[in-house]
């Protein structure tokens, strides 16, 4: 295992945060830029809290699987012959080759290195040459199982087989989600983009939960939705952000018949994000992933009424991917660098007591959970 930061680190990496949201600095850039807390992150974050997958729609008929990566670890989801969902470490229990690949449609799990054959509960049942072997039994060996749960027409797991449930940790977070989004489940998946982002992933999460930098980064943006109507609220696990949509034209793409009137957008910690543009009826799914201390990758998932983006849609699409994620992603990238030099070591947190899109308070909120992380990770 890679070095994990000394007890003086540990020490030292929350100075300077306060609880006061009035009074306190900002996570330290050595959180973003060492590679020893890039493992913690791996290690005691993604891997102990609730990870994104996909929208129920790929996981509803039985024997359908997806795979993922989760904190450098490949799992695999299946729903089972009698309809339940699981998820397992996608690993053979004979010589740990990988079992599943992608997604699709299956009866059995076979490993296709020495043909071991498992259920879809994770039972193995046929263990080719094995029969004059002592001591072994195929009812003995089961894949090494995964919590997984399904939330507001989401898939979720979590590797730390003692976390509590999403829904009870997450308190109201599903109920706003269906008040703003109740045909969530029947949307279907229309466009998918894709990025590879030279910054940490903490930095991905930070300009993401405030518009303080929209007036001057996102001028289409703040055409696109109300900026007077910005509200920022923060709750246990999730932030909500709330805006309603611009009056008059903008530059962004045109909202004029949307349906759907509101910007709503929630982050679950750690890197989950649901955003329901102004438009028809959707919900984009930013997925952040951490590959390495200066590296992350992000995927857009757009789920629509129809599995074709209609004109509009085709419009927010190229504006989400042409003009506001590069301008996001030269933010954060010109971020990781300074904060790879002597010059910066942590910036002071800006709050405004009414809660506006134009405050940072759900920057100090989310670093707030790190360093919680990180005390209980410390030795």
């Amino acid at each position: 295992m890679r070095d994990l930061p000394s007890k003086d680190q540990f020490k030292r990496i929350s100075e300077g945060f306060s609880p006061d949201p009035f009074n306190t600095n900002s996570l330290k850039a050595e959180a973003y830029v060492d590679p020893a807390w890039n493992q913690v992150d791996l290690n005691e974050i993604i891997a102990k809290t609730w990870q994104w997958v996909c929208h129920v729609e790929k996981l509803r008929t039985p024997g359908s699987f997806v795979t993922v990566e989760i904190a450098g670890r490949s799992i695999a989801v299946v729903r089972d012959r009698e309809g339940e969902l699981r998820a397992f470490y996608n690993v053979c229990k004979h010589r740990a080759h990988h079992l599943l690949t992608g997604e699709g449609q299956t009866t059995r799990i076979m490993c296709p290195y020495h043909a071991w054959v498992y259920k879809l509960d994770g039972q193995l049942v046929r263990a080719p040459e094995t029969e004059s072997l002592t001591n072994f039994n195929t009812r003995d060996i089961c894949l090494d199982q995964v919590q997984v749960e399904e939330f507001a027409g989401f898939i979720y797991v979590n590797l730390d087989p003692s976390a509590r449930p999403l829904r009870e940790v997450s308190g109201e977070l599903e109920t706003e989600i269906r008040h703003w989004a109740p045909d969530i489940e029947k949307l279907t998946f229309g466009h998918r983009l894709t990025y590879d982002i030279k910054s940490n992933w903490k930095n991905v999460v930070d300009n993401f939960l405030e518009c303080y930098h929209c007036p001057t980064a996102h001028k289409d943006f703040c055409d696109l939705v109300d900026m007077d109507t910005y509200k920022v609220t923060t709750y246990g696990i999730y932030s909500s952000h709330m805006a309603e949509a611009g009056k008059g034209t903008n530059t962004a793409y045109n909202v004029s018949n949307a349906t759907v009137r509101t910007h709503a957008v929630w982050w679950l910690w750690p890197t989950t994000c649901l955003m329901r543009y102004p438009g028809r009826s959707s919900m984009i799914v930013l997925n952040i992933i951490p590959i390495g201390p200066d590296r992350t990758l992000e995927t857009y998932d757009f789920f629509l009424e129809t599995p074709e983006p209609d004109e509009a849609e085709l419009e927010a699409i190229r504006y989400l991917d042409q003009v506001l994620q590069r301008e996001d992603i030269d933010i954060v990238e010109s971020v990781q660098r300074g904060m790879s030099t002597p010059a910066f070591t942590q910036g002071r947190i800006v709050h405004d007591p009414s809660g506006s899109g134009k405050s940072e308070h759900a920057v100090h909120h989310f670093h707030g959970l790190v360093l919680d992380a990180y005390a209980k990770a410390a030795p």
